[in-house]
């Protein structure tokens, strides 16, 4: 180390904890000041107000000339002359311990329930370390959710990011419930540890969580943050990064399989935009940020499995689709850095199917590693492959009779029309609390592809329709 960069450091040592009074101004959540010491981006502060109330927030920009500050509580009741900065010369930290799951958290971490806070086993950056890449295991293991459509059709891989893209008032969070109560590896009988991280939801969605949690017991084994639609819409900024730190803890260091819901990624991206605006940033599409994909991929690639390491993280984030537009810029850059998609379908919801996940436009990246032989079963590869192409042949046979109507429809096209019905009330609808294996989940399949003449399946071999076609 140079003598220059010894005095750097020196310095950075003292000026660490420098306390400034009085803002240059306040906009929203920022705080800019003036005339301070070199800065570091993403450096924690501690804002103290004139009353003497604390408050933690976060360098959002720094230059030779100001340092912009977001304040997670907000900035409600702070003044220009009696606000006082202090710079803690580190970036913002997340005590963490596995004591933290079975409790109910804001989205700094800290208790929500009215208990104390653990004390953490080690104190980590909420911003995470990049995992080297030839450090990267290849996620491999089926993740059996019991829920047909996924397991059967767009299967989630142990260390997957795979989103679900659903609309306002679809059954989204129900479905996340259920698979968070359900999920497991079936090679290895492994539970999942949840940490769950909600944004800007409301109070009943959080409680609907909370007591499904209570009821299928699974909630001592759940890590809850909650930034919720009456708390400063600047928190859930950080609240993903809070969740994730516990949860590369519980993995990486602990060694559990940890399985991380994200709810509503849309609310995280709007105060995202809120915070552009304010800073005068030139805006991309929509008003949205140009980082706005950067900051994405920084939250989803914290998730997979590390060689010689036990534990894995595996995302379920949750967005919902402005106006039910998937070109819409954030499942639009969601797609392009996760694993796949699971879409939810307002129609088939309309038609009171559970849950209205429409395979086609549905996809699963990671699913022809994790399937077939030795991980699901043999025929699983070339079902699903004929399912897929089955049904939206049936989509094709449902627009014509539209226009010709059904009674010009040929005796094979009806065929078709009766594999539709048994293939999406049989296989695609189920119970809420209905938990299937991944056999009848495949002999649903089956028995749907069953009403139609064998000649006409293509996609499986003749061995496997001679084993399971038509029993």
């Amino acid at each position: 180390m140079t003598r220059d960069r010894q005095l750097g450091t020196l310095d950075r040592t003292l000026l660490s904890g420098r306390e400034y009074v009085g803002a240059a101004r306040i906009d929203g959540p920022l705080v800019f000041m003036r005339k301070t010491h070199p800065i570091g981006y993403g450096e924690l502060v501690e804002c103290i107000d004139s009353q003497g109330r604390r408050r933690t927030g976060q360098v959002l920009d720094t230059s030779d000339d100001s340092v912009v500050v977001q304040l997670f509580e907000g900035t409600s009741g702070l003044t220009l002359p009696g606000t006082r900065m202090r710079f803690m010369g580190e970036p913002l930290t997340l005590p963490v311990s596995d004591q933290m799951l079975g409790r109910v958290l804001n989205g700094l971490g800290h208790p929500r329930d009215g208990g104390t806070l653990p004390r953490g086993e080690d104190e980590l950056d909420v911003n995470g370390l990049p995992i080297n890449p030839t450090a990267r295991e290849y996620p491999r293991d089926f993740i059996q959710t019991g829920i047909s459509v996924i397991d059967g059709l767009t299967t989630l891989i142990q260390g997957q990011k795979l989103p679900i893209f659903s609309g306002n008032g679809l059954p989204h969070n129900q479905l996340a419930a259920q698979i968070a109560r359900q999920a497991k590896v079936l090679a290895k009988e492994q539970e999942f540890a949840i940490v769950f991280a909600a944004m800007g939801v409301k109070h009943d969605v959080a409680r609907f969580f909370i007591d499904s949690f209570e009821q299928s017991g699974v909630l001592e084994n759940v890590a809850l943050f909650l930034s919720l639609a009456d708390d400063p819409s600047i928190e859930r900024t950080i609240t993903p990064r809070t969740a994730l730190t516990l949860a590369e803890h519980l993995a990486f260091t602990k060694g559990m399989h940890v399985l991380v819901i994200m709810t509503d990624m849309t609310n995280y991206c709007e105060s995202l935009r809120e915070i552009s605006t304010l800073r005068g940033e030139i805006p991309s599409r929509k008003g949205y940020p140009g980082y706005l994909y950067s900051n994405l991929a920084e939250l989803y690639e914290r998730s997979g499995k590390i060689l010689g390491r036990e534990g894995s993280i595996t995302q379920l984030p949750i967005l919902t689709m402005p106006n039910d537009d998937i070109g819409h810029p954030i499942p639009d850059l969601t797609g392009y850095i996760t694993e796949g998609q699971i879409v939810f379908d307002r129609e088939m919801y309309a038609r009171g199917m559970y849950p209205p996940v429409n395979g086609l436009p549905s996809l699963s990246r990671l699913m022809k590693d994790g399937i077939g032989e030795g991980m699901t079963r043999k025929d699983h590869p070339h079902l699903s492959n004929q399912l897929f192409a089955t049904y939206s042949h049936v989509k094709d046979v449902r627009n014509l009779a539209s226009v010709i109507g059904e009674e010009e429809l040929t005796a094979l096209d009806h065929r078709y029309l009766d594999f539709g019905n048994i293939f999406e009330k049989q296989f695609v609808n189920q119970d809420f609390h209905e938990n299937r294996s991944i056999d009848q989940t495949l002999d649903l399949g089956w028995k749907a592809l069953s009403e139609l003449p064998s000649e006409e399946l293509q996609r499986v071999t003749d061995e496997e329709i001679a084993e399971f076609y038509g029993r």
